[in-house]
């Protein structure tokens, strides 16, 4: 493991620590924790990602680099920490250009706020730029999830 690995690990058991705790507040307007089983180890592996709600869904948005959601391939059962409260649902990842981009232009629509963290610009009515946001999309994966009821 790099020293990049080194502190991005530490850095998660930070944000998982403070997920967990009764200061969740401080982090969890946007940021849960997704618990997962792994596809080949058969291993629970949990991991902090930022989310957003839109609808019914949670959209995490991923690098196509990471190899966390790679777990979540044809759908899987998820249990996460979100805003404190321990919650089930179920996660599949969109890895096709047009999906990822159609629920990447959603996302940034929503929040355009967000759209500089994607290298994303906005046009003058403050909608995202489609090119960037196709641009963007192609490193990307997005990971849906819909809660249990």
């Amino acid at each position: 493991m790099g020293i990049r690995g080194l502190f991005r690990r530490i850095g998660n058991i930070f944000v998982g620590g403070i997920l967990r705790s009764p200061f969740h507040g401080l982090l969890s307007k946007n940021i849960m924790l997704i618990t997962f089983t792994g596809r080949m180890s058969g291993k629970r592996y949990t991991t902090p990602v930022n989310y957003l709600l839109i609808g019914d869904v949670l959209y995490v948005v991923s690098m196509r680099g990471r190899t966390w959601w790679r777990n979540l391939r044809g759908g899987g059962p998820v249990t996460l920490r979100l805003n404190g409260e321990k919650v089930h649902g179920w996660g599949d990842v969109v890895e096709d250009d047009e999906g990822i981009n159609q629920h990447l232009l959603t996302y940034l629509q929503e929040v355009p706020s967000f759209a500089r963290y994607f290298g994303v610009g906005l046009d003058v009515d403050g909608q995202p730029n489609g090119e960037d946001v196709a641009r963007a999309s192609r490193s990307r994966v997005m990971v849906m999830i819909r809660l249990d009821e």
